[in-house]
């Protein structure tokens, strides 16, 4: 098993590692999702259901729909 690891930044932000990027693929502008099962998570590029799942529920979202909310993830 290889192993790959980041660092957070302040804004928990991680780089993802270049072996990672390569074996899923990704490119600038990607989606990545993480699929989380008790203490394990694994991260896949995501799919196109994955955005759909993710539109359908932005609207149940309310407590993440401040102006403040706006400005801290408007880079992400």
């Amino acid at each position: 098993m290889q192993t790959a690891t980041s660092k957070l930044t302040t804004k928990y932000q991680a780089t993802i590692p270049d072996p990672v990027r390569k074996i899923l693929h990704l490119n600038a502008g990607d989606a990545i999702a993480f699929d989380i099962e008790n203490n394990s998570v694994r991260i896949r590029k995501a799919r196109p259901v994955d955005m759909a799942f993710a539109s359908s529920l932005e609207g149940t979202l309310s407590e993440w729909a401040s102006e403040a909310d706006e400005e801290a993830y408007r880079d992400l």
